[in-house]
């Protein structure tokens, strides 16, 4: 991998973000109507006619089961599910194209024009960690409009809760040492944004990448390739010229030819204050240890060593005797470490049989073949612990919640009457799911793998 890892600054340093500028993108967002499925807007036409388009509803997303060894989910991507939300708007263009693609007709076409929102969303609060049958995100209102937000709400939340998910245990197998995002060449241009979003929520510090410094603030580093150093005639040349340009606390990759001569010449050229050194290549482990011998041994004793190439949990955890002080993910983290969704799925669980204001809600339910049913109702959802705090079951249940759980509750408000009310800085959801897992029982940070570290556990109404 090429980016490189540290500008002038520590790899752990970040600035601080608060106040609106936290909470609002920089950037102007484009309609986000189009992200969805043909059939959602088929579904709308066909109840537009039948008269069941404006029956109350309630739709919940939720996954039936980690992905295959993980321990714990991560929710993340509920900040840009609500600008998502925000900017659902079907624009002239869009309509246009509908029109002409006879995707729907003219009546549909009309209400599509002045389509807004105006139900309530409650949802697990970002960065929180979730297991299976977890209602991470409520969402009510009118079929109409609940049903339109299906696909894109789905998108954003298997996207990011899968990096997240990733990032987490990295963060974890990392052990408090720095971990640098660096995996957008290795994705989409724009999904490689959103997993920078989501690795920092995750417990990254740092991205490569520039955009998403600019549109989440999220703090940027980077110094030099490969490419720079075969640049110059020699080494030293290469190393002179970036120290020149950027200081002595700069960030020298030492592994395009000899190694062991390249950390000689970067100390003689940058002296004992040199930043950090980059390996990207090689036994880690290993070359780690010689390395930081040869860095004391030339009195470089405050230089940094930060490592790359391809790696994972597994390679970081591996690494944890090596003295090594940061590092540096791409591929294995931009593609959820192997599990690049989590299987979330955005089911219909109550509506009512009119359109009369205060009609009930009555449950419903998938009953299909193979596994893929759902649980009816309205839900809830809190975390029991024990009397240390720890962890210990996930309760999903209807009707009144237990009075000893009222306040172990999950779910927050995030819009109401299409109004977003839950947007908030992503250093909050940073820090929440650093609390979130440490509540967890110890094993959750076990990479082996494993059955979800606490069950969940469907608690009926009670009645009489």
């Amino acid at each position: 991998m090429s980016t490189a890892e540290s500008r002038n600054t520590a790899p752990g340093d970040r600035p601080a973000r608060t106040g609106e500028d936290a909470l609002r993108l920089p950037v102007e967002v484009p309609s986000t109507a189009l992200f969805t499925d043909h059939y959602e807007l088929t579904m709308l036409q066909a109840a537009l006619r039948a008269g069941t388009a404006d029956r109350p509803c309630v739709f919940e997303v939720f996954t039936r089961k980690l992905p295959e060894g993980r321990r714990y989910g991560v929710l993340a991507g509920v900040g840009r599910v609500l600008d998502a939300v925000e900017h659902f708007r079907f624009e002239p263009a869009q309509l246009d194209h509908l029109r002409t693609h006879g995707v729907v007709d003219e009546a549909t076409l009309d209400y599509l024009a002045g389509y807004r929102f105006s139900g309530d969303i409650l949802g697990y609060p970002e960065g929180e960690v979730y297991f299976p049958g977890s209602p991470v995100l409520r969402v009510e209102g009118t079929f109409a409009e609940c049903v339109l937000l299906e696909t894109v709400i789905l998108s954003i939340l298997n996207h990011d809760s899968a990096i997240a998910a990733a990032a987490s245990r990295m963060s974890s197998a990392a052990a408090g040492r720095p971990l640098i995002e660096m995996g957008a060449r290795r994705t989409h241009e724009l999904a490689a944004v959103a997993a920078s979003r989501a690795a920092y929520i995750g417990g990254f510090t740092t991205t490569s990448d520039l955009a998403a410094g600019f549109r989440y603030a999220i703090p940027t580093t980077g110094t030099s390739a490969h490419a720079f150093t075969l640049l110059h005639d020699n080494e030293r040349d290469a190393f002179e010229a970036q120290v020149a340009a950027l200081g002595r606390d700069t960030t020298l990759l030492v592994d395009t030819y000899d190694v062991r001569e390249a950390v000689r010449t970067a100390v003689e050229v940058a002296g004992p204050e040199l930043g950090a050194v980059r390996i990207d290549s090689g036994d880690l482990l290993l070359v780690a240890h010689r390395v930081r011998d040869q860095l004391d041994r030339l009195g470089a004793r405050d230089t940094r060593i930060v490592v790359t190439s391809d790696l994972d949990e597994y390679a970081i955890a591996s690494l944890a005797a090596a003295p090594v002080d940061a590092y540096g993910v791409g591929t294995q983290l931009v593609t959820g470490s192997g599990h690049p969704t989590c299987s979330m799925v955005y089911k219909l669980v109550a509506r009512a049989r009119s359109t009369e204001p205060g009609a009930p809600l009555e449950p419903v339910a998938k009953k299909s073949l193979g596994g893929k049913t759902s649980l009816g109702g309205r839900k809830w959802a809190a975390r029991r612990r024990d009397a240390e705090g720890v962890a210990e079951a996930e309760v999903v249940g209807t009707g009144p919640v237990p009075a000893e759980l009222a306040e172990a509750q999950l779910l927050v408000e995030l819009v109401r009457d299409g109004e977003v009310v839950g947007r908030e800085p992503m250093d909050v959801a940073r820090e929440r799911h650093a609390a979130a897992r440490a509540a967890l029982p110890l094993s959750a940070t076990q990479l082996s793998k494993g059955e979800p570290v606490i069950p969940t556990e469907y608690l009926a109404p009670r009645t009489g």
